[in-house]
């Protein structure tokens, strides 16, 4: 790679880097805000929420990476016009292609990085995610430490807590049992935990009373104890086989399912899943060649390129949207599977046509002769 290849390739990389990093930080701080209510209501620590969050990168970074590259080469070939580098690099002979050269080599490595997102890394950490998600939304152990909460675990026992420790210990326990008809019993500790057994979960307390009024008679029974066992009854449900999403099924899982019947709106999801997976990373080739086409074809213009920047960018915009389109509509119109191809591979062939053609008036200087120039004359 010469010089000046390297040159334009690093002022790329390093735009593209910046708005990759900036985009992805906003849209995953404005989604994680979904999951504070996991460290309010089920006790998720700090470290669990972070890991939690950061499985959802690889889905933001495969919407954000044709867009951050679209950016970079607008705003980098964009500056190079208008200190007029790109003018004295004309000048010197380089051509459109020459000049291209460092944007399609970057834009090569983003897709062969969208493909890899796309086919392993996505799947992985979304198939991570849902099952991090539905084991919290679904541990009972969560509701019932819930702080300063009387929690209603069944129509006769109520758990209150006023605390809870990083490592799971509780205090300030209150456990009110009215299980035994004409007996109701109140159980008080200082501290304890909360143990799931094979018969329901189970609150171990330490130094605390139990207080027993027999209800005939009005007579209090008091007791002291250095420990105590309460079950609190089968009160958690028999775990369920989840089915798994489109986003967290493999390609191969996508296009050759087994838990879903043919036809159904579900296989057909996945159908198109599977062909978004194939497509969506060529669009980073296709914006590039967008925006390529759109600064570097034609004529050098003293006004600015304004007009063409705007052109590339409806032109980028009206790709993102008919993919989004198509893909869904498809989900009802299987026959229109091959426009998703369409879309992006004929966006690639248009932009590159338009960048590689030659404007009129060289074609016409090309083959105008002096007159009076005598051909093969000394």
């Amino acid at each position: 790679m010469s010089a000046i290849s390297g040159y334009i390739l690093r002022q790329l990389a390093i735009v593209a880097v910046v708005v990759t990093a900036t985009l992805t930080c906003a849209i995953w701080l404005t989604q994680s805000l979904r999951f504070v209510e996991l460290i309010v209501n089920r006790g998720l620590t700090i470290e669990s929420y972070l890991y939690l969050t950061l499985l959802l990168l690889p889905s933001f970074l495969s919407i954000m990476l044709p867009v951050s590259l679209f950016t970079a080469v607008l705003f980098t070939y964009n500056k190079l016009t208008a200190d007029s580098e790109i003018v004295v690099l004309r000048a010197i002979g380089l051509g459109p292609l020459q000049l291209a050269r460092p944007a399609l080599f970057l834009a090569v490595a983003v897709v062969a990085i969208g493909y890899s997102l796309s086919l392993y890394f996505l799947p992985l950490s979304y198939r991570n995610f849902k099952d991090m998600e539905s084991d919290l939304r679904n541990d009972y152990t969560a509701v019932l430490l819930r702080e300063g909460v009387f929690n209603t675990v069944s129509d006769n026992v109520t758990v209150y807590i006023r605390s809870r420790e990083p490592n799971g210990e509780i205090r300030g326990i209150l456990v009110h049992d009215k299980r035994i008809k004409d007996k109701p019993t109140t159980i008080m500790a200082e501290r304890g935990m909360l143990a799931m057994t094979d018969e329901g979960p189970r609150v171990i307390m330490i130094n605390g009373n139990r207080q027993q009024v027999e209800h005939d008679t009005g007579k209090l029974s008091l007791l002291y104890f250095d420990r105590y066992s309460v079950d609190l009854g089968k009160i958690t449900q028999a775990a369920q086989t989840r089915w798994r999403e489109p986003r967290e099924r493999f390609l191969y899982e996508l296009l050759h399912p087994t838990d879903t019947p043919r036809g159904s709106l579900a296989a057909q999801r996945m159908k198109i899943e599977a062909h978004n997976r194939l497509t969506s990373p060529l669009y980073s080739l296709a914006m590039v060649l967008v925006a390529l086409a759109a600064l570097l074809s034609g004529d050098f213009n003293r006004r600015g390129q304004s007009r063409r920047l705007v052109i590339a960018v409806a032109i980028g915009i009206g790709l993102q949207i008919a993919a989004i389109g198509i893909s869904t509509i498809a989900t009802k119109a299987s026959y229109l599977i091959p426009f998703l191809y369409a879309n992006v591979i004929g966006a690639i062939a248009v932009a590159a046509y338009w960048l590689l053609r030659q404007p009129r008036r060289v074609r016409r200087a090309e083959a105008w002769v002096p007159p009076g120039t005598a051909t093969g004359s000394v």
